[in-house]
């Protein structure tokens, strides 16, 4: 008998405010620029999960204004298999990094960084082009 598992749920934020988006740099690995987001905790929904992921990781507090989408690609993390639901949301003010976040900073289409981990890349070019 074969063991029964599940996907991990989780949310990611792109965060509009004065300037462009805001990505962190991740402490933890796997490496790298990221969406600001996180595990959906067991009772929340993701609408709140994305609210307290975006706080917790940019001190930033947000107002949800759109779903973007659901990312589901098992290999989407190399850690486990993830299923992300993506909101844009804003927030006035600039981001400081906290919880796992190493570093935060405010990018454009144009200045994003090179090492972005997961396949938030594909997520920021949805979110560019108008989605």
């Amino acid at each position: 008998m074969s063991e029964y598992r599940n996907p991990f749920p989780t949310v990611d934020i792109i965060i509009e405010v004065e300037g462009g988006i805001v990505l962190i740099e991740r402490k933890n690995p796997p490496h790298g620029w990221a969406i600001p987001g996180g595990f959906v905790d067991y009772g929340e929904t993701v609408e709140a999960a994305a609210v307290r992921e975006a706080k917790e990781e940019t001190g930033l507090a947000v107002t949800l204004t759109h779903l973007l989408g659901v990312y589901s690609d098992p290999s989407r993390d190399p850690r486990h298999h993830t299923i992300s639901t993506v909101f844009t949301a804003t927030a006035v003010g600039q981001p400081v990094a906290d919880d796992d976040a190493a570093d935060a900073g405010v990018f454009t289409q144009d200045t994003l960084p090179r090492d972005i981990a997961f396949d938030h890349r594909k997520i920021l070019e949805d979110y560019f082009r108008g989605w």
